[in-house]
């Protein structure tokens, strides 16, 4: 491909990693010479509080990204470019300050980073400068995949098949910059600088609980070898919460450490070679794709229901609503699954996929409380926090999103605890309190004797809560209260 500029500016954003990212390997194919910069953008930073893993994580994987460059590129002083400040003005600003032609950058669908995009494209035009967005965190976006009657899916099952029927090696291609390598610049001697420590963009670590994610390209490659070996079996393990059933690549495919189309590749070839196991996890990936053109075609999910009948739910509200919702929050609820996952939460920034179900379904449907509550909670604490995913998720178990559960359909914690915690290894895990129990009664203690709480040292009400909701009643309740858009 003839070269159409001669510097470029990548810039890096949800695409943390060298391999196969289609930005980077755009801007080599376009540029004669190019730079490369990620932004702390204190639009994101600025609200989060001083001790957010997800940071930590970003730092962590820039170090790498920074080194894995230089590397590449085999010049010592090329590498990145870290800037802290509002987006637009920094990329803006170091475009000038370089004397590119041209920034580049992969493609976000989010409303606010949409927003971001537009503000800089417009700063980028007063300077003379292209900006070039590509595809690269989905394997189909936006309205590349319609319904015969032209319009974005809003249901999962066809959206899945079409997808299968419309995924072509080309899809699912490498982006190789190892080729093109030699066109990264070196940094000019004033940009040489380190990648920023948490307290130079005002972050500090979490003592109390510190990182223990594997960050950037290499921890994910490591996560991804070992899940390799698992993969077959992922149907079988994927909803026990206290056996190693996940990827755990949630974290890595958020921030772009490691490709999708890497991903996708490998199950695939799985599924087609006959591997029920890497065809259901196909298919997590595949619902991934799903909540990503919701989001970028219904934009009105972030802050409605995408029914929209389902806002005209009444939720529990007032002091007696808020005390509830703190109960669920710090693992006070009474019903050890829901508690167990909200410690995991909590401790680690991570929730296991069934318990994210169960949780969520427990504060909407036993609790009453609007799904919009625990959507920005999730969005506060988990790792792996997505826009598209987490509100899909939400929407699912409150029945308001598309293709959700059916509204009278209401997990019942304790029976989903027996199922897939039925020995309560996972329990016992985050609740030691309730470790001296039996298989039988861990799962709902105030169903047990009085001579085996004795025994195992559990005094409810005050070493373990009592229920603060009895699940049959508040069923009821919830059938009432989604009675109105029956």
């Amino acid at each position: 491909m003839q070269k159409q500029f001669e510097h470029g500016l990548v810039w890096f954003r949800r695409d943390l990693r060298v391999q196969d990212n289609a930005a980077l390997c755009l801007a080599l194919q376009r540029c004669h010479r190019v730079h490369c910069v990620f932004v702390f953008d204190r639009a994101t930073l600025d609200p989060l509080p001083r001790t957010d893993r997800r940071v930590e994580f970003i730092r962590e994987s820039l170090c790498q990204l920074d080194l894995d460059l230089r590397a590449l590129s085999g010049k010592p002083h090329a590498g990145l470019i870290v800037r802290h400040g509002q987006a637009s003005h920094e990329v803006a600003t170091l475009a000038q300050a370089l004397g590119v032609q041209a920034v580049f950058a992969a493609k976000d669908y989010e409303p606010q980073t949409r927003a971001r995009d537009a503000a800089t494209l417009g700063a980028l035009a007063d300077i003379g400068v292209a900006m070039l967005l590509c595809k690269d965190h989905v394997i189909f976006e936006e309205q590349e995949l319609l319904t015969q009657a032209g319009k974005p899916f809003a249901v999962f099952t066809p959206y899945k098949n079409k997808w299968l029927a419309n995924v072509t090696p080309a899809h699912l291609l490498d982006h190789d910059a190892q080729p093109m390598a030699g066109g990264l610049a070196e940094r000019p001697r004033a940009w040489r600088l380190p990648v920023p420590t948490l307290a130079d963009i005002g972050f500090c670590a979490n003592t109390g609980s510190p990182l223990q994610l594997a960050s950037g390209e290499s921890g994910a490659n490591h996560l991804l070898s070992d899940f390799l070996t698992r993969m077959d079996r992922y149907d079988e393990t994927r909803d026990y919460p206290a056996i190693k059933g996940p990827s755990y690549l949630s974290v890595h495919l958020r921030f772009g450490t490691v490709s999708i189309r890497r991903l996708a590749a490998a199950a695939l070839q799985r599924s087609q070679q006959g591997s029920h196991g890497a065809s259901v996890w196909l298919g997590e990936l595949i619902w991934r794709d799903f909540y990503s053109q919701i989001l970028a075609n219904h934009p009105h999910v972030v802050d409605g229901s995408f029914k929209p009948a389902y806002d005209a739910i009444a939720w529990e509200h007032g002091a007696h609503a808020q005390g509830l919702f703190r109960a669920w929050c710090e693992g006070r609820t009474g019903y050890p699954l829901v508690d167990a996952a909200m410690a995991q939460l909590n401790q680690t920034g991570y929730m296991h996929n069934r318990l994210r179900m169960v949780a969520a379904s427990f504060l909407v449907k036993d609790l009453g409380i609007d799904w919009r509550w625990g959507e920005s909670y999730f969005a506060q604490q988990l790792n792996d926090f997505d826009l598209a995913a987490n509100n899909g998720g939400w929407q699912w178990v409150s029945s308001s999103g598309c293709d959700a559960q059916p509204y009278f359909r209401i997990f019942n914690p304790v029976s989903q605890s027996e199922k897939f915690d039925p020995q309560g290894k996972f329990i016992r895990r985050y609740l030691p309190q309730l470790a001296g129990l039996s298989d039988a009664a861990i799962h709902a203690p105030w169903l047990a004797k009085a001579a085996e709480l004795a025994s195992a040292g559990v005094r409810l009400g005050q070493d373990y809560p009592e229920p603060i909701v009895q699940h049959a009643q508040a069923r009821t309740r919830t059938l009432l209260r989604y009675a109105v858009v029956k």
